[in-house]
């Protein structure tokens, strides 16, 4: 899957300081949004989610999954995009503070594909030694490296 997102142009590795949760939802979808796979619809659904339920979308620590429904308005395709923060980003939640650096995004035309989506990253982040090794990276060519040394 680390060559999905590379095959597909959908790494990012933001420069920006971003402090705000909002900020760092609205960064990870940037991609998405240059490549019209989702508009600014699903961004603000996305916020709106977290704003009513909570920081759900920390799945790990270090490791963010901004989604939505699948049925949504906003969403054109399907894809996943790789988003690192360049510091971590705080969550409030009922369990204290969560963080992440990095941000995966999902958008998925329907139910099925949002699922397969969810299950792939899943198994993804399940890999041994992956999430710190991506938080190391600071470039393309240094998740290039992961890459290979991970053959995913």
């Amino acid at each position: 899957m680390l060559k999905y997102f590379f095959d597909n142009d959908l790494i990012y590795y933001s420069e920006r300081d971003i402090t705000d949760w909002r900020d760092a939802i609205s960064e990870s979808c940037q991609l998405l949004l240059d490549k019209k796979i989702i508009d600014q619809i699903y961004v603000d659904e996305i916020i709106r989610c977290v704003e009513e339920h909570g920081s759900y979308i920390v799945i790990v620590p270090e490791v963010a999954m901004p989604h939505s429904s699948e049925d949504s308005k906003g969403v054109f395709g399907t894809a996943i995009s790789f988003t690192k923060m360049k510091q971590p980003v705080q969550f409030e939640s009922d369990e204290g503070e969560k963080s992440a650096i990095l941000f995966f995004t999902l958008a998925a035309k329907n139910a099925d594909e949002h699922m397969e989506n969810i299950q792939n990253l899943s198994e993804l982040l399940m890999t041994d030694g992956l999430i710190e090794s991506l938080v190391a990276t600071n470039s393309l060519e240094e998740y290039q490296a992961v890459m290979k040394e991970y053959d995913l």
